[in-house]
């Protein structure tokens, strides 16, 4: 094992070399590389990142969902969902960061990558639940933070702040109810201390 971390541009040619065609565009930010690759060729791209010499990315470390409809408050142009891996290489100290953005935003959906790192089993379970991104492949894809009877995906940035309904614990009926949501939506104006003494300063 090294004991340092591999020059990002370094990586950033190597993996180039070994996706070939299937990397959309790579690039280096902030000492990280970030790979984007098409949603055709996610399955391949990822084995090939897990298998070949110089990648050897042997851990799936997270995946998380990302919503575009509106990025940095302005508006995008391209399409809404992606998915986004990191993955690690312990045996040559590198990390890759690496998107797919699903090809239909009515109906998201990627590969599973859970039959080559099985740790992806419950990261794309959340990503499922949370934005609705539908992992093609995966054996057990349900939801897994939100109830059974939840409706919709809480992180899409279109879902409404207060949610579609409530739940609380009927003392009459003796069992938790759903019910539509019935919190006001109001604007909190915090209060401002202005004191010359305030918190022992002078």
């Amino acid at each position: 094992m090294t004991s340092f971390a591999v020059d990002p541009q370094v990586l950033k040619d190597t993996i180039s070399l070994a996706l070939g065609d299937r990397l959309k565009r790579i690039s280096v930010a902030l000492g990280e590389v970030t790979a984007v690759v098409d949603a055709a060729h996610y399955l391949e791209a990822m084995q090939i990142l897990r298998d070949a010499p110089g990648c050897q990315f042997e851990q799936l470390v997270d995946i998380c969902g990302v919503d575009y409809s509106s990025y940095r408050d302005e508006y995008w142009e391209g399409l809404r969902y992606c998915a986004v891996s990191h993955l690690l290489s312990v045996s040559l100290n590198q990390r890759v960061r690496v998107k797919v953005f699903c090809p239909d935003d009515d109906f998201p959906v990627v590969p599973s990558v859970n039959a080559l790192w099985n740790s992806a089993n419950w990261f794309e379970r959340e990503a499922f639940d949370l934005y609705g991104i539908v992992f093609d492949g995966h054996p057990d894809l349900r939801r897994i933070l939100t109830d059974y009877g939840f409706i919709g995906h809480p992180f899409r940035k279109d879902f409404p702040l207060s949610g579609h309904v409530e739940m609380r614990y009927d003392a009459d009926l003796q069992r938790v109810v759903y019910q539509p949501v019935t919190i006001e939506p109001r604007e909190v104006t915090p209060r401002v201390i202005r004191e010359d003494n305030y918190g022992g300063l002078h």
